[in-house]
């Protein structure tokens, strides 16, 4: 039994992400992911200019007279959502933790993917696989993606992306567009990440809080691992502590940005509290210029 509290919300963001999706996403999603190939849809009569090499020669042979192949793209994708179900997305300073923003985001990608008839699946992970919803095709498994992502209580805090990625890379035989959702915090999982892209498109998505990168002069203050649970009280009044933690912040996102771009993985950082919408929407527009 799906408690109210959870029941409420899911139905919220359904109706939030639907709206966006018919006003924003939809064409912008389709535009973007094309299918996984062509396949055969009929047979018409050659005229001339037509390429030769589709020619169907067992129907010309019957009928006489010049035939070709007419294929159409094959649109049906296989879209699976990699969210990181670790501890340290229950963190927060704004209105929002990371792990909602990431639940808001999955089910604004999964009913983009069901409006356009692909299968959405759904991959949570720690530093070990949590739970998996295989790819299907319909509004209800998207909304048991979305359920899952809101409710599933993971048993690890730990986080180890390589798992999730090797496992995939095992699991998957079909190209797919895989969405990572996390804050990458983490570390080893570059040459996982590399192999799995070479047979699939990855797209990262890392969410943020802006106390990640910048400390306000609040005193002392104590600050938690949440995967570890170890604590350190430090000075933020502290110049030089607030400048060598955003020193360290900065340097931290840039290596994950040149990762990324090394790997030739697409990525968007998203701020947890802000909105989602305007990184997600550029992002589209941008993918959708080279795609031209």
């Amino acid at each position: 039994m799906i408690p109210r509290e959870i029941s409420n919300q899911i139905k919220h963001i359904e109706i939030k992400t639907t709206r966006l999706v018919n006003d924003l996403f939809g064409g912008e999603y389709e535009s973007v992911f094309k299918g996984r190939g062509m396949e055969f849809s009929e047979v018409r009569e050659y005229v001339p200019g037509d390429d030769i090499r589709m020619i169907d020669w067992n129907v010309t042979a019957r009928s006489q007279q010049p035939f070709i192949k007419k294929f159409v793209e094959e649109r049906e994708l296989t879209v699976l959502l990699v969210v990181d179900g670790s501890r340290s997305l229950h963190f927060g300073t704004s209105e929002k933790l990371k792990s909602a923003a990431a639940a808001e985001i999955a089910a604004l990608l999964s009913f983009s993917a069901v409006r356009n008839h692909d299968k959405v699946g759904l991959l949570i992970y720690t530093d070990k696989i949590e739970k998996f919803v295989p790819p299907k095709k319909g509004k209800s498994n998207v909304l048991r993606v979305v359920r899952e992502i809101l409710c599933y209580d993971p048993k690890r805090k730990a986080t180890r992306l390589s798992v999730a990625l090797e496992h995939l890379y095992r699991l998957l035989t079909r190209s797919a567009v895989i969405f990572i959702i996390s804050d990458f915090m983490d570390s080893d999982y570059e040459k996982a990440l590399k192999i799995l892209n070479q047979k699939h498109d990855l797209i990262a998505i890392q969410i943020a809080d802006q106390r990640e990168s910048v400390l306000p002069p609040n005193g002392w203050v104590e600050l938690e691992d949440l995967e570890t649970g170890e604590t350190t009280l430090v000075n933020t009044n502290s110049r030089s502590f607030r400048s060598n933690y955003e020193e360290l912040a900065q340097k931290r996102q840039k290596q994950l940005d040149l990762l990324f771009k090394f790997i030739g993985i697409d990525s968007i950082k998203i701020t947890a509290g802000s909105s989602y919408t305007v990184p997600l929407i550029k992002f589209f527009k941008a993918r959708e210029r080279r795609k031209r």
